[in-house]
């Protein structure tokens, strides 16, 4: 039994042992079972129309019950063929029992007597209603996804929650909406994961959240993605001028560090080469002006000197 911390339960209180779990019903081919009840009804049709020729009345008293009884019961047999196409499957139950899960395709025969339920086993696709949430940041933002799933355990699918595909809708939205409130939209340059930067690392964590969520649906989790992610209207504009804002630092940053690097290089090769003596007046001259230039936004204006270098 393991705590969770963030729901406050341990995982057994959370999700419960199925009290059910998959297994193949027993059943045959479909191809005899057919054959067979079509000649029970050929054979009775016989018997009823031999009683019917019959002269005497106790041979039309006996003939004629068994043919309908011979009709009548190969009926009935053949009420326990299923047909079962590809990427479906039949839960069975006898008098409210679980008997089994059919899911060999084809023409198959199980006992009359059982009730059986079709239920998909194909891939689903379900997308969430764009959700409005606060992030761990508490700013209003909008984000939906795209869950991609399909049914695993028939019985725990048809057994354990009262309806599987309502079920994975709803614990969708939930994982969506608190996967939103643990991360922010954006770190700013913070350390740590965020929606925006980090989204494939998110929707990994989102889709194992979710499969713990619907593991007692009986469904499997294969895919999760983002399909919205954005500020909230009332807030769109002012976050957009601070990204503006932060794009801009960043670039004034890395032409700075650029610049300087350039600036070392030249004082560096000038001492190598011995081209100019400088002292350190005049070198923190050069250095600024080479900064202006490099670092400016606009071109730069040449000012040529006549003098001496100290004129």
């Amino acid at each position: 039994m393991t705590n969770d911390s963030r729901s406050g339960m341990t995982t057994s209180e959370a999700h419960p042992a199925p009290a059910v779990r998959e297994f193949a019903a027993h059943s045959v081919g479909g191809g005899l079972a057919l054959l067979l009840g079509l000649v029970g009804v050929v054979a009775g049709g016989g018997v009823v129309a031999l009683g019917a020729a019959a002269s005497a009345a106790a041979a039309k008293a006996a003939l004629i019950p068994l043919g309908i009884l011979m009709v009548l019961g190969s009926v009935f047999a053949m009420s326990g063929l299923n047909m079962v196409a590809p990427g479906q499957a039949r839960v069975v139950q006898l008098f409210g029992r679980y008997r089994g899960t059919i899911r060999t395709d084809g023409l198959r025969w199980v006992n009359p007597l059982t009730s059986r339920e079709r239920i998909s086993t194909r891939v689903r696709n379900h997308e969430t209603a764009v959700l409005k949430v606060n992030d761990a940041y508490g700013n209003p933002i909008e984000l939906a996804a795209v869950v991609v799933w399909r049914v695993e355990d028939t019985a725990r699918a048809v057994f354990e929650v009262d309806d599987f595909a309502e079920f994975v809708e709803t614990q969708a939205e939930s994982a969506v909406r608190h996967i939103a409130i643990e991360y922010p939209y954006d770190s700013h340059d913070e350390d740590g994961l965020s929606l925006r930067e980090n989204a494939e690392e998110i929707t990994e964590k989102l889709a194992a959240e979710l499969q713990a969520r619907v593991e007692a649906a009986g469904v499997r989790i294969i895919e999760s993605r983002f399909t919205h992610l954005a500020y909230a209207p009332e807030i769109a504009s002012a976050m957009l001028q601070r990204q503006q804002a932060g794009a801009v630092v960043a670039a004034r940053r890395q032409i700075v560090e650029g610049a300087v690097g350039m600036v070392e290089l030249a004082l560096t090769r000038l001492a190598e080469e011995d081209i100019v003596e400088l002292d350190p007046e005049r070198k923190a001259s050069m250095v600024s002006n080479l900064m202006v230039v490099l670092c400016g936004d606009r071109a730069a204006q040449p000012v040529v000197n006549t003098g001496t270098l100290y004129q």
